[in-house]
C-alpha cells in the first residue's frame, strides 16, 4: 500500500511537472514569438516613415510644398521614436547590431536630404534631380534597404527557429503528458493485481479457514501472504487454532481421565478385596510341611497377587492429580532418595552405578517425593532393561536457574519415543512392568514445570534427559 501510494504521489507529480514544463516553454514561446512580431512591425513602420520622409523631400523641390520641410521633420522624430522602440525590443549581440546599422544607414540619408534642403539654391534643376533620382534613391536609400532586409532575414530565421522550438516544446509536453498516463495505466494494472494478490486472496484464504476451523478442521493453516495487517491476521487464526487444538487435545485428555478416574477407582476396589481373600488364603495354605511344587504353586500365586496389586497402586496414583508440595532439598538429596530402594535390586544384577553430581549442597525449592517418586520409575526401567553386569550413570548438575539430570544405561535402546499425553506410552519390554513407570515421570515434570527427553545413546543404549526449573514456581 506504502509503494502503492509513493507511485500515485510520484504520477501527480509528474503530471504537474509536465504541465508546468509546458506551460513555461509555451509562455517563453509566445513571448519571443510576440517580441520579433514587434521587432518586424516597428521596422515595417519605420520604412513607411522612411517613405513618406522621402515623399516630402520630393514633394518639396517638385511641387513647391511650403509645409514639405515640417512635415519631413515629423517623420524624423517619429522614426527617432521607432529606432528607440526597436532598441529596447532587440536582444543579443546580432540584433543589437543589426539595429545598429540600420540606424546608422538611416543618419547617411538624413544627413543627405538635411544637406540637400539647406542647399537647393546652389543645385540646378538637372542636378537636383540627378541628386534626387541617383545619389539618394539609388545610393543611400538602396543601401537602407540592403540593411533592412538582412535584419528582416535574421528576425524571420528567428522566427523560424523559434516555430522549431515551439513544435519541439509542444512534441515534449506530449510525451510528458503522455508518460504519466501511460505509468497511471501501467498502475491501474498493478493496482489490480495487488489488491488481488495482496487483499483479495488473502481474504478469502482467511474466510475459507475460518470454514474450516468452524467444521473443526483445526490443522488447516491459513496463508501468511499479502498485506502487512493480513498476514499480521492470517498469523493470529493459525495461532489461534494451534491453541484451540491444543484446547482440545487437553480438553479430550482430561475427560479421558476423568472417564478413567471414575471407573478405575471402582475397578480397583472390586479387584483388590478378591486378590487380597486369595492371598491370604495362598499364604495360610503355604505350610512347611507341604510338599516343595505346592508350595512353589502357592508362592507364585502370591507373586501373581503381588503384581497386580502393584499395577493397580501404580495405575491410582498416575490417575490422582498431583499437587506439588514444594520444600527445601538438594539435588543429593533427592537422587540418593531415588536410589535407596533400588540398591538390592542393583546388587542382585551386579550392575555398576557411577554417580556424577556437580554442585552436590545446591538448594532447590521443589517437590521432593514426587520427584524421588519419577527418578525412581525411570533408574528402575533403566535398572530392569540394561543386561546384567552393566554399567549405570546418573549424572547432575545445576546451571542457574535450571538443574539438569541425566540416566544412562547400557540396555537395547528406545524402540519408540514416549508420548507424554497417553497412558500407554509405547511397548514395554519388561516382563512385569506396569507400563507407567515413564507416563507417571511424565505427569511430575509437568506438575514441576520441567521437560523429559529420550534418546538413543552411542555405543547402544538409552539416554534420559531431565531439565528442571531449581525453584518451583506454582504461577
Amino acid at each position: 500500500m506504502l509503494v502503492h501510494e509513493l507511485i500515485f504521489i510520484l504520477l501527480v507529480v509528474l503530471a504537474g511537472a509536465a504541465g508546468g514544463i509546458g506551460i513555461h516553454l509555451w509562455d517563453r514561446s509566445s513571448q519571443e514569438s510576440h517580441r520579433i512580431s514587434l521587432l518586424i512591425q516597428e521596422m515595417q513602420q519605420t520604412r513607411g516613415d522612411l517613405y513618406r520622409q522621402m515623399k516630402e523631400l520630393f514633394d518639396a523641390y517638385f511641387l513647391a510644398d511650403s509645409e514639405a520641410r515640417q512635415e519631413y521633420d515629423s517623420y524624423t522624430v517619429s522614426i527617432e521614436r521607432h529606432f528607440q522602440q526597436l532598441d529596447q525590443l532587440a536582444t543579443g549581440e546580432e540584433e543589437h547590431a543589426a539595429i545598429h546599422e540600420l540606424r546608422q544607414s538611416y543618419g547617411e540619408f538624413v544627413q543627405e536630404t538635411i544637406a540637400i534642403f539647406d542647399q537647393r539654391l546652389l543645385f540646378s534643376t538637372e542636378a537636383l534631380q540627378k541628386k534626387l533620382n541617383s545619389d539618394l534613391e539609388a545610393g543611400i536609400f538602396q543601401r537602407y534597404e540592403k540593411v533592412t532586409a538582412r535584419t528582416e532575414r535574421l528576425l524571420y530565421l528567428k522566427q523560424s527557429e523559434l516555430q522549431q522550438r515551439q513544435d519541439e516544446v509542444k512534441r515534449t509536453a506530449i510525451v510528458l503528458l503522455v508518460i504519466p498516463m501511460l505509468l497511471a495505466i501501467v498502475l491501474l494494472f498493478f493496482s489490480r493485481y495487488y489488491l488481488k494478490r495482496a487483499i483479495v486472496q488473502p481474504i478469502q484464504q482467511i474466510l475459507r479457514a475460518t470454514s474450516e476451523l468452524s467444521a473443526g478442521q483445526l490443522e488447516h493453516k491459513v496463508p501468511e501472504t499479502g498485506a502487512a495487517e493480513l498476514a499480521t491476521l492470517a498469523n493470529a487464526i493459525n495461532h489461534l487454532a494451534e491453541e484451540l487444538a491444543r484446547s482440545q487435545e487437553a480438553l479430550v485428555r482430561t475427560e479421558k481421565q476423568a472417564a478413567q478416574g471414575l471407573l478405575v477407582p471402582m475397578l480397583a476396589h472390586n479387584i483388590r478385596n478378591p486378590l487380597a481373600s486369595i492371598r491370604a488364603t495362598a499364604q495360610v495354605a503355604n505350610s512347611p510341611e507341604l510338599d516343595e511344587e505346592v508350595r512353589e504353586s502357592l508362592q507364585a500365586i502370591m507373586s501373581t497377587v503381588d503384581r497386580l496389586e502393584r499395577w493397580t497402586g501404580s495405575l491410582l496414583a498416575y490417575l490422582h492429580p498431583l499437587k506439588p508440595q514444594p520444600s527445601d532439598t538438594t539435588i543429593e538429596k533427592v537422587i540418593n532418595g531415588a536410589l535407596e530402594p533400588l540398591q538390592l535390586r542393583l546388587r542382585e544384577r551386579s550392575m555398576q552405578l557411577n554417580l556424577e553430581i556437580q554442585n552436590k549442597n545446591s538448594p532447590m525449592f521443589t517437590d521432593e517425593h514426587l520427584l524421588e517418586q519419577a527418578l525412581y520409575n525411570l533408574i528402575l526401567n533403566a535398572v530392569e532393561a540394561a543386561p546384567v553386569e552393566s554399567e549405570l550413570n546418573v549424572r547432575a548438575k545445576v546451571i542457574d536457574p535450571v538443574v539438569y539430570m541425566e540416566i544412562l544405561d547400557r540396555g537395547p535402546g528406545m524402540p519408540f519415543i514416549p508420548d507424554p499425553h497417553t497412558l500407554s506410552p509405547g511397548p514395554s519390554t519388561k516382563r512385569f512392568g506396569t507400563g507407567l513407570g515413564i507416563p507417571f515421570a511424565f505427569k511430575v515434570c509437568e506438575a514441576l514445570h520441567g521437560h523429559i527427553r529420550f534418546g538413543n545413546r552411542e555405543g547402544g543404549g538409552t539416554v534420559i534427559e531431565l531439565e528442571l526449573p531449581r525453584n518451583y514456581n506454582p504461577d
